[in-house]
């Protein structure tokens, strides 16, 4: 059984010393490690942004895709071969700007991956511009008298589009981080694991003592069940969506792949074909 050292390549990060994001790439490594995986049968999918990078930093298939669209690459992985774990992955630009479109409809669509969401506030790659998620009032080069768009909040979106399981974290809690991405891979459904990733370079508002300051664990609440739709929606509203754990799980609801009729758990590449090849001509010559 692979340890987490084997999902290590010999890419360096370029990330910026102190960047959240080297924690949740650890966390993504030790996770596959302890829910059993191989790098061979880990797929992890990225966007564009700082955070886009991290598919090259672990030793697993990896792609970099472009900007806000990990999501339709990873879920286009995962009905090709079902036998791999994909783990698609972006910062709050890439998928609650751009590509939240793709968000809101992989959330309600449940297929088995896991979305990991490195939360900073703020557009990092491009230099520090505002973010759907930036508070208002919010200084950046491209709000200079601040901010006036409201927040957005990820984790009400995602329960009204129907999640089945919704987790909150911060890149310090590395063993929080770890198990809830294991839970989020074992899950049978859709996993949105929103992080917050301080970005230590152009955010000087959010930062590590911020988070710290402001986090609400769900540690807190002894009796929290979340199973509870109504209790979770009611916690993230009363903490401001600043509240961090597993925030809401429905174990019932079935997985896409597991509601297609006649979709079969083989990967494409081993199936084998069911028409023969007189058939698959016929049908290439309708669309000559």
């Amino acid at each position: 059984m692979a340890t987490f050292k084997e999902f290590r390549n010999n890419v360096k990060p370029n990330w910026c010393p102190g960047c959240g994001d080297f924690s949740i790439q650890a966390a993504i490594q030790r996770a596959a490690a302890n829910v059993g995986l191989e790098p061979e049968q880990l797929a992890v999918i990225s966007g564009i942004g700082c955070s886009g990078r991290i598919s090259g930093y672990i030793n697993a298939y990896g792609l970099h895709g472009i900007h806000g669209r990990a999501l339709p690459i990873a879920q286009g992985v995962k009905l090709a071969n079902r036998e791999l774990t994909v783990i698609a992955s972006g910062g709050d630009g890439d998928g609650f700007a751009i590509g939240m479109g793709h968000t809101v409809h992989a959330i309600r669509r449940n297929l088995n991956i896991t979305y990991i969401v490195m939360d900073n506030q703020i557009y990092g790659l491009t230099k520090g511009q505002t973010s759907p998620r930036s508070a208002e009032g919010f200084k950046t080069k491209s709000t200079p008298e601040g901010s006036i768009e409201s927040t957005l909040s990820p984790l009400e979106i995602a329960m009204s589009a129907g999640a089945t399981f919704v987790a909150q974290s911060f890149s310090s809690d590395l063993k929080g981080l770890t198990s809830l991405i294991e839970q989020g891979i074992q899950h049978e459904g859709f996993s949105l694991i929103n992080v917050f990733s301080p970005c230590v370079t152009f955010n000087k508002i959010n930062t590590y003592d911020w988070f710290k300051e402001n986090i609400v664990s769900l540690e807190q609440f002894p009796d929290y069940d979340p199973s509870d739709r109504v209790v979770a929606m009611n916690k993230i509203m009363e903490t401001n969506g600043m509240l961090t754990g597993l925030i809401y799980q429905n174990k019932s609801r079935k997985s896409y792949e597991d509601m297609i009729p006649g979709f079969k758990p083989e990967a494409l590449a081993n199936q084998e074909l069911s028409i023969t090849q007189e058939q698959f001509d016929q049908l290439v010559a309708e669309f000559k």
